[in-house]
């Protein structure tokens, strides 16, 4: 199953990305990247990944979180993740990347962080 990425916008430069399917190397990656590289160059420069329907991630699944995060805070944004699995997060432990990726457990709770 190819990962996806519907693409939802709110105010003050925030938009919500609702990724579906798992998020590695293969499942088009590259197709859902590229939506979220082209809405950070549009002007949005804070973004909630909600993962409620992701159940696996790989190292290039990773990679793009970590390029996403890396795109937003040079232009001084902000990158949150929300409905992370079980499964996910225990990668983001292993891997550590959940230190530096916040992670919130509702879209609201992320979509709160972003206010302030």
């Amino acid at each position: 199953m190819p990962v996806s990425a519907s693409i939802g916008h709110h105010d003050d430069g925030c938009a919500v990305v609702t990724l579906t399917g798992p998020i590695t190397l293969g499942s088009s990656l590259s197709l859902a990247e590229s939506q979220v590289r082209t809405l950070i160059n549009s002007g949005v420069h804070k973004i909630v990944l909600d993962l409620t329907h992701v159940d696996h991630i790989d190292s290039a699944g990773l990679g793009m979180l970590v390029y996403v995060y890396g795109s937003l805070c040079s232009r001084g944004g902000a990158l949150r993740l929300c409905g992370v699995a079980p499964r996910v997060k225990s990668v983001l432990a292993y891997t550590k990347t959940d230190s530096i990726l916040a992670v919130d457990a509702t879209l609201e709770d992320s979509l709160a962080a972003l206010k302030t």
